[in-house]
């Protein structure tokens, strides 16, 4: 039985070790999103974590599918799990330069090439796995609606 869910359970755990570390690591400057201005659509911050809580789960099954497809597609799968771990990095930095760094601009610029590399994620599990890359739907219309909020608040502040 464990070794039916070793992958999924592995793969969850690696993606939400990111997204914990990364808050741990701005845990500090948090406060700066209740004192920046931003535009009329921005959510509450307590949706945050739940919502980066959901992709990362999401983000885990999907290389969890992706790399139980390596004994069939070998290279396949491995060059899918690298673009899947360049945006996972990309992912991790982008609060560090947004909350610590405090340079909206280079987020934002930051955060369209995480964008671009998600897609590309997404198109290359497409092409083992139509559920791993449907699975992260949702992480491209956060991150193209996070991407907003970033201009917005470049713009604003």
């Amino acid at each position: 039985m464990w070794a039916k869910f070793k992958p999924y359970i592995i793969s969850i755990a690696i993606a939400l070790a990111v997204g914990g570390l990364g808050t741990f690591l701005i845990r500090n400057n948090l406060y700066l999103y209740a004192i920046i201005d931003k535009p009329a659509f921005s959510p509450p911050a307590f949706l945050f974590p739940i919502v980066w809580t959901i992709l990362y789960v999401l983000m885990g099954i999907s290389s969890a599918r992706i790399w139980l497809q390596r004994d069939i597609h070998a290279y396949e799968a491995m060059d899918s799990l690298l673009s899947y771990a360049l945006q996972l990095t990309l992912n991790f930095f982008w609060p560090i330069i947004f909350f610590n760094m405090r340079t909206f601009l280079f987020a934002f610029i930051w955060i369209v090439v995480l964008w671009a590399s998600i897609l590309k994620m997404v198109f290359k599990f497409s092409v083992l796995d139509k559920t791993a890359a449907y699975l992260n739907i949702p992480y491209v219309l956060w991150v193209t609606f996070a991407g907003y909020l970033n201009f917005m608040i470049y713009l604003l502040n």
